[in-house]
């Protein structure tokens, strides 16, 4: 199904007028620019050795849609960054850790289906943005981001974050299990919002309906689970889609909770990872772009 080419346009618009709210009040219109201007292109290090895959051709075509990739300092107690872990004492800032789980590969998958699949002009690599960046992460409207029992964004991060959500900013979060790794996750988040509460998304929410109308959802299995016979880890057997609302009534955070919707883009080309899981993975996330692009 096609998106109207005039709402890309307006949303963009609005991208533009997000970005240079952002830089507040600066010393000179240059400096402003500078703060935020988009950081190069750059591949780090994937948690996952078979994720180095090839650059696409068209990597360096400029585009209106970007994959957007939330970098974050690893939780002490993370599963995946212990100091001993897979993982583990790496510097975070320069990739291996857990916020690069799925990436790139992942994010490569999902940007080729929404060109597919939608008239998105969708950039065919993603863009890891460090919160720490000065004002790089409002150059981009939608962030993702994995792992999130591994997260624990320090006090600046988190208020960058917040300000970034309030401002119009819309972020995904995905691959959690059980109660230990939601702990883990709040440790964070209850920083970014601690006034706010998480809910459960309602069925009749737009969100389920911007492009495909989703009326069944299913726990979406990471390909390891299924190579153990399972569906989940720890006692995270039932699925949620919870959110973060803004004063408006606007989802600002999306948490794909007990679900890993990364490994459904990741492994979606692979015949022994089920179509159906792939198949809603994409189409959620589809769902999630646009309602992003338009609220």
């Amino acid at each position: 199904m096609g998106f109207p080419k005039g709402l890309w346009i307006a949303a963009l618009s609005v991208l533009g007028v997000f970005a240079w709210a952002a830089s507040g009040a600066p010393d000179s219109i240059s400096d402003a620019r500078e703060r935020a201007k988009p950081r190069p292109f750059r591949v780090y290090r994937s948690l996952e050795a078979y994720d180095d895959v090839e650059l696409p051709a068209d990597f360096a075509v400029p585009s209106e849609w970007i994959q957007a990739r939330l970098m974050y300092p690893p939780h002490p107690g993370g599963r995946f960054s212990r100091p001993r872990g897979f993982g583990g004492g790496r510097d975070w800032r320069e990739g291996g850790t857990s916020w690069s789980q799925d990436y790139p590969r992942a994010d490569r998958h999902f940007a080729s289906a929404l060109r597919r699949l939608t008239r998105i002009d969708a950039r065919s690599v993603e863009q890891p943005v460090n919160p720490d960046d000065e004002d790089d992460i409002f150059n981009y409207p939608w962030l993702v981001a994995g792992e999130m029992g591994d997260w624990l964004l320090t006090q600046s991060q988190a208020a960058k974050l917040r300000e970034y959500l309030l401002r119009g900013g819309f972020l995904m979060l995905d691959d959690f299990w059980g109660t230990r790794e939601w702990n883990r996750f709040m440790d964070s988040m209850s920083i970014v919002f601690p006034d706010r509460p998480i809910v459960e998304i309602d069925d009749k929410d737009p969100i389920f309906r911007m492009v495909y109308e989703i009326k069944e959802r299913y726990q979406i299995p990471g390909q390891w689970a299924l190579r153990q016979g399972t569906t989940f880890r720890d006692d995270g057997s039932v699925p949620h889609w919870r959110g973060i609302y803004d004063d408006q009534g606007r989802l600002m955070v999306v948490m794909a909770f007990n679900n890993d919707v990364g490994d459904s883009w990741e492994w979606a080309d692979d015949a022994r990872y089920p179509e159906k899981y792939a198949a809603l993975g994409i189409r959620l996330t589809v769902n999630d772009v646009v309602y992003a692009m338009t609220h």
